[in-house]
């Protein structure tokens, strides 16, 4: 087990002290006695127990992230002898962080009162944390191995002598201590349920890996599945449990109403979820992908990756995608009990009206909260949540354009009430367009425009002649009438203020039609 003499060399360059290796193996065999102890027991179990004793995990995580410490101290990880030992510490203690969570679920389902999905995720927990159990033994197998391998004699090392297998008694303390009186609760609620629905927006991830076949699960790293992404989105979840435990947890409103208790735990289960695919694709992206994976692994590899893939999308991601979807509907019901009616005034998109942009994105802001919103133009109401209703006002906006537009005519062509001859009608109405557009009271989107052979053919007035033709353009959609036009939005004061910056932003398109990016506060409509 000598350094080779250029690694020697390397060393001695960068200034480092070097350890022998007989002290540093005198040092880990000192330090990981109890480890190997608990490696021994699990070793053990591979015939007979197959779920984890929650003491057991716990001293585990301890010891493996005591030694993994140690071995990172001592540069274990670039060292050609001692770094499949430290990878294989790593993934031990990695796997029972995973059986931690799964026990923890395992133990705390029946108190979140999770809404029916499609799967038994009862019995797949169960069989989830089983399988771990015999993945941690197998790795715990395969680090006894290593110590032996890298001259730790193991022939004394038995099994740990603590009682890891006691039964906790049943139950839990009496809820008997009485509500806190918080501030604005109320407030922090319909937060609470907003961003619940934005990170079902986002959780586009979850529900494309829940319908990934397994021949393509590791096609999906690192696009679109990823420890990163899956980190960021974890991390999100947990704040959102937090949130809920500091501002809602114990205080009346929670005791009052019982659907806040079942956004917790849906909550809290996407959580733990997440934050078991994310410690699952670590594992695979540090030690199993051939692509990124450090080959000590790799090359001679002590876990079955196929079973790991399917923990990875079949249960955690396919179970988590689940549970968004029910709470996502929990959410929408709890923010119209909460909801606080208001009325918005914002202009007409000024390209082509409630055309199928701006249409759909609205459509889409009310969908998301789940609210009812109406559109009232002139005391017609339209129903807001939906594109063909919207897409419907565009029939008053135009008469309403219309008729502003007669009186645009009389201002800039005062005659025009009279008929006039053919030639001279057309010659009138190509002078009223070109004015109008001049001032900024057509908007031309094709030049030079295309009139229809009626021009100044028509019977009738000038004025007739020239608000047909500028229909016949504005049908075309060579022009549009610009105007002040506005229209109101009456409903949910949180689906109105993501409609107002809609509108700010110009319904998602400029003044001729091209899409502009919407504002990160509309990020989920990007999906």
């Amino acid at each position: 087990m000598n350094e080779p003499p250029q690694a020697i060399s390397a060393a001695s360059k960068r200034g480092e002290e070097l350890i022998a290796d007989r002290e540093f193996c005198d040092l880990v065999c000192t330090r990981g006695r109890t480890l190997l102890e608990l490696a021994s027991n699990l070793a053990a179990m591979r015939a007979g127990e197959i779920l984890l004793p929650r003491p057991l995990i716990g001293r585990l995580l301890l010891e493996s992230g005591q030694m993994e410490t140690l071995l990172d101290e001592y540069g274990a990880r670039q060292n050609q002898y001692w770094s499949r030992f430290r990878a294989l510490t790593a993934s031990l203690k990695n796997f029972a962080r995973i059986g931690e969570v799964l026990a923890y679920l395992r133990r705390r389902l029946p108190t979140y009162r999770l809404l029916p999905v499609a799967g038994d995720f009862r019995l797949a927990t169960r069989e989830q944390l089983r399988l771990v159990g015999g993945v941690v033994a197998e790795v715990a197998a395969a680090l006894l191995e290593e110590a032996q391998g890298v001259g730790i004699d193991v022939s004394g090392i038995v099994p740990f002598p603590g009682e890891f297998g006691g039964r906790l008694p049943r139950g839990r303390l009496a809820h008997n201590r009485g509500d806190r009186i918080a501030g604005d609760t109320a407030t922090t609620v319909t937060h609470l349920a907003t961003e619940f629905l934005n990170l079902a927006a986002e959780g586009e991830l979850l529900r494309a890996a829940a319908r990934i076949p397994p021949a393509e699960y590791a096609a999906c790293f690192p696009d679109p599945v990823s420890e990163e992404r899956l980190r960021q989105l974890t991390f999100r979840f947990h704040n959102l449990q937090s949130l809920y435990d500091t501002h809602v947890t114990g205080t009346t409103i929670e005791t009052s109403d019982d659907e806040l208790p079942i956004l917790r735990g849906h909550a809290s289960v996407i959580y733990h979820l997440l934050d078991i695919a994310t410690d699952l694709a670590h594992y695979y992206e540090r030690h199993a992908s051939p692509h990124t994976a450090d080959a000590v692994l790799r090359e001679r590899p002590v876990v079955d990756s196929d079973a790991t893939m399917a923990t990875l999308f079949a249960y955690a991601m396919a179970f988590s995608s689940d549970y968004l979807a029910v709470g996502q509907r929990l959410c929408q019901d709890i923010l119209r009990r909460y909801a606080e009616s208001g009325r918005l005034d914002v202009p007409v998109p000024s390209y082509r009206g409630f055309h199928v942009r701006p249409s759909n994105l609205v459509a889409r802001i009310v969908a998301h909260y789940g609210s009812a919103v109406q559109m009232d133009l002139d005391g017609q109401r339209f129903d807001a949540a939906s594109p063909l209703e919207l897409f419907r006002a565009n029939e008053a906006i135009n008469a309403r354009k219309r008729r502003w537009l007669a009186l645009e005519i009389a201002r800039v062509h005062p005659d025009c009430a009279g008929a006039l001859a053919p030639e001279a009608a057309a010659a009138a109405v190509l002078a009223i367009v070109h004015c109008l557009a001049g001032e900024g009271k057509i908007m031309l989107y094709r030049q030079p425009l295309q009139f229809s052979d009626q021009l100044g053919r028509r019977e009738g007035s000038v004025l007739e002649n020239s608000v047909a033709e500028i229909a016949q353009l504005q049908a075309t959609g060579q022009l549009d009438i610009r105007t002040d036009l506005t229209v109101t939005f009456i409903g949910d004061r949180r689906v109105l203020a993501d409609v107002d910056v809609l509108a700010r932003h110009g319904y998602g398109e400029d003044a001729f039609g091209n899409n502009v990016a919407l504002p990160k506060a509309l990020s989920y409509l990007r999906r």
